[in-house]
């Protein structure tokens, strides 16, 4: 199921000494319960991209549509709030609070009650295993953990779709590792839409479909075959019961 379409999508930097064409036409959708590579060089575009399937900015021709509605029609800041969590290479927590706090934050934003807040914040960190670190502050923790908290924090949005700015970017192997396995899962099992801007071709070749862009335009990329599930009738599956 499709949650996100670019539909002709255009993007032009406009400065009193030059027009730059960051995106140029560019059509695709992303389907609930898949991860998306977007991949390129330095200056491809892939960044501009990512910000406007954010909403940081609307298009300057085409549209970008979540849950079949553009981006242009909506209120922006209540965009990025209730539909898109945004995952940093920099993580962007705040270091005055704790990891629960970073967590609980966006949640009580939204309205959610500081006791309600604090058990979702924990059943997050749980997810991302880092349960034992919810008092510490960002500072007292590695890249890695710093980018599981940042995923956590993204998570309690309860939005459908997760957008990653080379998540792996500041972590080593082992790290990089980790965090591309729980946001393989959020798309595999919890049936998130996982879009990730990445460098690192391995990652690009693990996920199930590459976007590769080169000069804001949009190249044929790879896509999985996704092994087809048998058909159980409803039938079938009364005789089963019955039969044991």
């Amino acid at each position: 199921m499709s949650v996100f379409e670019l539909r002709n999508v255009k993007y032009v930097y406009q400065t009193q000494y030059q027009r730059v064409e960051a995106i140029r036409g560019i059509s695709c959708s992303f389907d609930a319960g898949m991860l998306y590579a977007i991949m390129g060089t330095s200056g491809s575009g892939k960044t501009t991209l990512l910000s406007l399937m954010a909403g940081m900015d609307v298009p300057t021709e085409g549209q970008v549509l979540c849950d079949e509605v553009a981006t242009s029609d909506m209120k922006l800041d209540r965009y990025r709030r209730e539909k898109v969590a945004v995952i940093y290479q920099d993580f962007r927590l705040l270091p005055m609070l704790t990891v629960a706090e970073n967590v609980m934050y966006p949640m009580e934003l939204r309205g959610k009650r500081p006791a309600e807040a604090r058990a979702r914040a924990a059943e997050l960190l749980e997810k991302v295993g880092l349960s034992e670190m919810a008092d510490r502050f960002p500072a007292m923790l590695s890249g890695g953990e710093r980018q599981r908290v940042a995923i956590a924090r993204a998570l309690g949005m309860e939005t459908h779709v997760l957008l990653a700015d080379e998540p792996t970017g500041n972590l080593d192997t082992e790290n990089t590792e980790k965090v591309f396995e729980i946001l393989s899962r959020l798309a595999h099992e919890d049936g998130y839409c996982v879009v990730i801007v990445t460098h690192d071709s391995s990652l690009g070749k693990r996920a199930d479909q590459t976007l590769n862009l080169r000069d804001g335009e949009l190249i044929p990329g790879r896509r999985k075959v996704q092994p087809k599930k048998e058909a159980v009738s409803f039938t079938r599956l009364i005789r089963k019961v019955v039969k044991n």
